[in-house]
């Protein structure tokens, strides 16, 4: 998985200048071709992941992911945070992210032409125009203001090659039953960045991935994301208003706050 990102911040740490100093987390950079993927990866592995970048190709979408990770205290200790996430797609240039959690509510929404950051609490939001994708959305939301979407390898235009970039070494390690679902448990190495991250695909023809683990074996206390996912509807219809923000009454836009600017007030530790 391309997971190689440095610290992140909330988004209504961007929006509203709070400190929500978060560790890396799986997150959407280089692609990899995957007959590029390194010969201690296995077949079956491989195989697995087409399976699900395939079914994760469809034109329209929707699941839910339950997270929990990591992040860096007022003194470096080592805090956890949850959230729920939402995420409708609708390929190639649409998606509406909704956060709900520890830090309150959030939506991230890109309709083809504005990409939107809206913190519900704070009643401020921030908008920004692109022209592309939905991998070039989330690569400026990334770039511009450091929003990370932490399971934006699913969202990319091949997913199992996104996934695979860096991947040194993987496959198949054990077999597991999630909410009544058989499931193949996967098992990879990205030694560059120091990382292991386990993947747990349905197993059947359509690889559904059901839970995404992944750890920073560089990083004090070996931290960990998690991800459980679920809610997975490929026949629901969208319409284009479903991705288009209408700013409810009393709220108010702000500019989004830089990825340097947010870096600068970031601790040290949680810096990589």
């Amino acid at each position: 998985m391309s997971i190689q990102k440095a610290a992140k911040a909330s988004l209504a740490a961007l929006l509203v200048g709070g400190l929500m100093a978060m560790l890396p987390a799986p997150s959407s950079v280089a692609r990899a071709d995957d007959t590029k993927a390194a010969p201690g990866v296995g077949n079956d592995a491989i195989v697995a992941l087409n399976r699900m970048s395939k079914t994760l190709q469809a034109k329209q979408f929707s699941f839910v992911a339950r997270t929990f990770r990591a992040y860096a205290g007022p003194n470096g200790e080592l805090l956890h945070i949850a959230h729920t996430i939402k995420t409708v797609v609708n390929r190639p240039d649409k998606i509406a992210v909704d956060v709900t959690g520890d830090d309150g509510s959030s939506q991230l929404l890109f309709d083809g032409k504005n990409l939107v950051a809206y913190i519900v609490a704070a009643k401020k939001y921030a908008s920004t125009p692109v022209a592309g994708d939905i991998d070039k959305a989330l690569d400026v939301a990334e770039e511009r203001a450091g929003i990370d979407f932490p399971l934006a390898d699913l969202l990319a235009n091949d997913p199992g090659e996104s996934m695979l970039a860096g991947v040194t070494s993987g496959g198949q390690v054990g077999t597991a039953t999630i909410d009544g679902v058989a499931c193949r448990h996967y098992f990879f190495v990205q030694a560059s960045d120091d990382l292991e991250w386990e993947l747990w695909l349905e197993d059947n023809d359509r690889a559904t991935p059901r839970r995404v683990v992944v750890t920073y074996r560089a990083l004090p206390g070996r931290p960990i994301f998690f991800a459980a996912l679920s809610d997975w509807n490929f026949s629901a219809q969208t319409a284009a208003s479903d991705f288009e923000f209408k700013p409810p009454p009393g709220v108010t836009q702000v500019q989004f706050v830089t990825k340097s600017s947010t870096a600068a007030s970031t601790p040290p530790a949680a810096q990589k």
